[in-house]
């Protein structure tokens, strides 16, 4: 396990605000590492265990889609957290990702 990585992961992660999800790609290029996207979403999975708290719900592929909800227990976690903060699912898919995607690239640097 890369732990320099995932906490670089991590600290990322942590800026996303309520109700916005982000991609494993955007986190991966914002690190410099922009093929790095399967390495950000191997992070997500040891999320939980991270202190801070990490929002890893936050988190989604570059569609949308919530393809790290099996790391969740239950699956259905994922979708509910995202839920809670505003952010619409529908058949495993964030409603608007366009609107409510937020680039770190933009937004912190």
């Amino acid at each position: 396990m890369n732990t320099n990585f995932y906490e670089q992961v991590y600290e990322i992660a942590r800026l996303i605000p309520k109700g916005r999800v982000t991609s494993y790609g955007a986190i991966a290029k914002s690190l410099g590492a922009a093929k790095s996207s399967r390495m950000v979403g191997y992070a997500m999975r040891y999320a939980e265990a991270a202190h801070p708290k990490v929002p890893a719900h936050r988190v989604v592929n570059s569609s949308g889609l919530l393809t790290g909800k099996f790391h969740f227990n239950p699956p259905e976690r994922m979708e509910e957290q995202l839920f809670n903060e505003g952010v619409v699912v529908k058949d495993n898919k964030v409603v608007n990702f366009k609107k409510v995607f937020w680039n770190p690239m933009e937004e912190i640097f």
